[in-house]
């Protein structure tokens, strides 16, 4: 399955930590970054594939479950450490719940809002495979 969890640099300090997002952890030019917030208990977010688009996804706090699927397999990845995040390349299918409370969910993406990219419909999706 194109998906991969990835470590991000963690520059520890007695301060506070700190981690970086850059061209050498995700392989893929950053075109648009959005992040989740408030997400009410039992509520989901995703439910569609990407044509092109490829997205990389931190919790930069709290926690919640990426469900991934490509047709064939399920994985379940649950985000809960802002020094890692999920790598998903197109062609895969992803759902995000089990939002805790103050989850923050970031996504890095490869491209600009395009309806035209999103498979909304599973059937569609696993048709198109």
């Amino acid at each position: 399955m194109q998906v991969q969890l990835l470590q991000l640099p963690k520059i520890k300090d007695p301060r506070g930590n700190l981690s970086v997002i850059e061209k050498e952890v995700i392989p893929y030019e950053i075109k648009r970054v959005y992040y989740l917030y408030d997400v009410p208990s039992g509520a989901e977010r995703g439910g569609h594939s990407h044509r092109v688009q490829k997205e990389f996804l931190v919790a930069l706090s709290g926690s919640f479950n990426v469900i991934v699927n490509d047709g064939l397999n399920e994985q379940v990845f649950t985000l809960n450490n802002p020094s890692e995040g999920l790598l998903i390349h197109n062609g895969v299918w992803r759902e995000l719940k089990n939002f805790s409370s103050g989850a923050v969910c970031l996504v890095v993406a490869s491209d600009v809002f395009e309806e035209e990219d999103y498979i909304r419909d599973f059937q569609e999706f696993k048709d198109s495979i």
